[in-house]
């Protein structure tokens, strides 16, 4: 199947491209990019007034299958990242079983390959059923696609054995990437401490259990030469800790949420809306603010969701036993559109570095760029149409959504995964 994109702006600092093009795939394969083409023969799609990027990739999701197909599936979750404009995503291996061998990475492969609509990187878990305990299979696991390792939901509480797990898996050149919480300090934590907390009278989850945990493994990087990459970061103080081992010349990068960029522990209010309880939690707005200033100044590196479906009954509950977490892979874009590209905050360079290029680095895919020859995994996007963001808008099980109510600007419109259309004028194909 051919398609001609006709008249889009092609964002790709990866060439040096920002400008009007057209753009011509064939089967799975970008074959021409020029100011102007003509192909009898292929589908046209009308990029007049969008963006075009290089697909997007999201290297931190929970699409909880196997084992709680109740809250999504592979097929389910790749649904809902095509609708929010992803190519890529990376799965947590937080399910049941832990993937912790290579039978379970294959497992998700084949089963992404089936559902057909978004290429699912396996991330694999560090230890045995994440238990902390001993080493899983990760030679295994890199034979049959895993693209990081993490015993993500958690941290890895024995510095020894983070030593050890860091070690190993850089013997591979994949990444680790650090769930940094000491859960001796977060026990019994539902909310940030500070003012919300005493206010809502709940337990308070201070920063340092992220903090001491990010210096810790920080120290470990440097002793084992392991990249580390640091988990859906919510501190200022954190952020600081990883500025300052990267100017040391340090393998470290991270990655931050939306929810933790645009939202804040003053957002929980006296109506206990459990869809603002989070793992780490909402922090202080001067956190959100230095975050937001870290994702323009180049000091994050991603911007990922931590998309994490749950069922109603987990979630309409009291606050103290509500799970954590919100899904995120369908309002990611709109909010980075609505809060920092179109007020010019933001540029769209910038919006597919950490969108698009950092997140395949740090997980060793190989680069997409809008150039002949590349893979054709591509987003178009629409910086003008309005997003409502209601339970009907998702695609995936769950609804458990942090920006329900809200009314955005900007989403993709088309979405090419190795040619093959995907999202259609944003309908799910």
């Amino acid at each position: 199947m051919a398609y001609l994109i006709k008249g889009a702006h092609v964002v790709d600092p990866q060439v040096g491209l920002d400008d009007v093009r057209d753009v011509l795939i064939e089967d799975k394969t970008i074959v021409s990019v020029e100011p102007s083409i003509e192909a009898a023969d292929a589908t046209v799609v009308d990029g007049t007034g969008k963006y075009l990027v290089p697909g997007l990739v999201d290297m931190h999701v929970h699409f909880r299958d196997p084992g709680f197909e109740y809250k999504e599936t592979i097929a389910s979750g790749s649904r809902a990242a095509a609708h929010g404009g992803f190519t890529d995503v990376a799965t947590m291996p937080n399910t049941e079983p832990v993937t912790d061998t290579g039978a379970e990475v294959r497992y998700q492969i084949d089963t992404a390959r089936r559902a057909g609509l978004v290429h699912v990187r396996p991330i694999g878990a560090l230890t045995r059923g994440e238990k902390g305990e001993s080493l899983a299979e990760i030679g295994d696991m890199v034979m049959e696609g895993a693209c990081a390792f993490s015993d993500d939901g958690h941290g890895v509480q024995s510095a020894g054995m983070m030593k050890t797990c860091m070690a190993y898996v850089s013997q591979f050149d994949r990444a680790v990437l650090a769930h940094c919480e000491v859960e001796s300090l977060s026990k019994n934590g539902v909310i940030n401490s500070g003012r919300a907390a005493t206010r809502l009278g709940m337990f308070g989850w201070p920063p340092l259990a992220e903090e001491l945990e990010i210096y810790r493994d920080i120290e470990l990087c440097r002793g084992t030469k392991c990249a580390l990459h640091i988990c859906h970061i919510s501190t200022a103080k954190g952020l600081e800790m990883v500025k300052a081992a990267k100017a040391e010349g340090l393998p470290v990068t991270c990655e931050v949420t939306p929810h933790h960029l645009f939202l804040c522990d003053d957002d929980i209010d006296e109506t206990y809306n459990t869809n603002l309880k989070m793992n780490p939690p909402l922090r202080k707005a001067s956190d959100a603010e230095a975050l937001r200033a870290g994702i323009l100044d180049g000091s994050i590196d991603c911007f990922v969701t931590d998309h994490a479906p749950h069922a109603k009954h987990e979630k309409d509950c009291e606050w103290e036993i509500a799970f954590f977490g919100t899904i995120g892979l369908e309002t990611s874009l709109p909010l980075m559109l609505t809060n920092l590209v179109n007020p010019g905050l933001m540029s769209w360079t910038r919006l597919v570095e950490v969108m698009a290029v950092n997140p395949r680095k740090v997980l060793r895919l190989d680069p997409v760029t809008i150039a002949a020859g590349s893979a054709a995994n591509l987003t178009l996007i629409d910086p003008t149409r309005t997003v409502e963001v209601t339970e009907s808008f998702f695609q995936g099980k769950s609804k458990n959504s942090a920006f329900l109510g809200m009314s955005l600007t900007g989403c993709a419109t088309d979405v090419f995964v190795s040619g093959k259309r995907t999202l259609i004028d944003g309908v799910v194909a």
